[in-house]
């Protein structure tokens, strides 16, 4: 082949492989920077994820529910500016999103994944159009894998097994909230977050502010 035409093919793989990229966000705290890929199987939570971070939603609204070994929540809007009498936990832009479950994705540690209410009210399992939730999760051994498999009735990927007895995560979340994207950097700052003095309710009690951005 002439070296030309090797020239335009490794342009145009190179463009391709540009083009296939995930989309990023920068989740930026005082306690550090957290940056997350969005999945693009999920292309309706990615798509208003994009669009929330890009109009400023999430600019100043906080991490309201923090609870260590578990997971850290955000992206209530009634917690921006709230006030000590302000209700934190029900608020959304207005809309909920469908379910996008994908076998693939499960609640591996520094998962970002859609909160959503209860099934007794939400029977689809709709996820909130803006809040969220990052895994921390614990590590678990295989008999205890198996056990929660087993309880809901449930086979786990040798992927899930593997990502639960080394980096950990939340398994009994699988398959009833929608993941829709992973955190590639700041792993360490979920633990920072959810280790704060909080009260009754999870919240903590200095206020956690995030502020979000598309990573160019």
């Amino acid at each position: 082949m002439k070296p030309i035409l090797i020239a335009v093919f490794a342009l145009t793989f190179s463009l391709l492989a540009h083009s296939q990229e995930r989309v990023k966000v920068k989740i930026s705290t005082k306690y550090g920077d957290m940056v997350a890929e969005l999945y693009d199987e999920t292309p309706i939570h990615r798509d208003n994820f994009i669009k929330l971070v890009k109009e400023g939603f999430y600019d100043g609204i906080l991490f309201h529910r923090v609870i260590p070994g578990f997971m850290i929540q955000g992206g209530d809007p009634v917690s921006k500016g709230d006030t000590p009498n302000s209700r934190i936990g029900n608020g959304g832009p207005g809309y909920t999103l469908p379910a996008e479950f994908n076998t693939q994705f499960f609640h591996k540690k520094g998962a970002l994944a859609a909160a959503r209410m209860g099934d007794a009210v939400n029977p689809k399992k709709e996820s909130s159009g803006s809040q969220f939730y990052i895994v921390e999760g614990q590590v678990y051994d295989n008999n205890t894998i198996d056990l929660f498999a087993k309880r809901m009735g449930a086979e786990f990927s040798p992927a899930q097994k593997k990502a639960y007895t080394t980096v950990g995560g939340t398994p009994h979340l699988d398959a009833n909230y929608t993941v829709f994207g992973e955190l590639v950097e700041g792993l360490e700052i979920i633990s920072k977050i959810s280790n704060v003095t909080r009260d009754k309710n999870n919240l903590p009690k200095d206020k956690l502010i995030m502020n979000i951005s598309i990573v160019k």
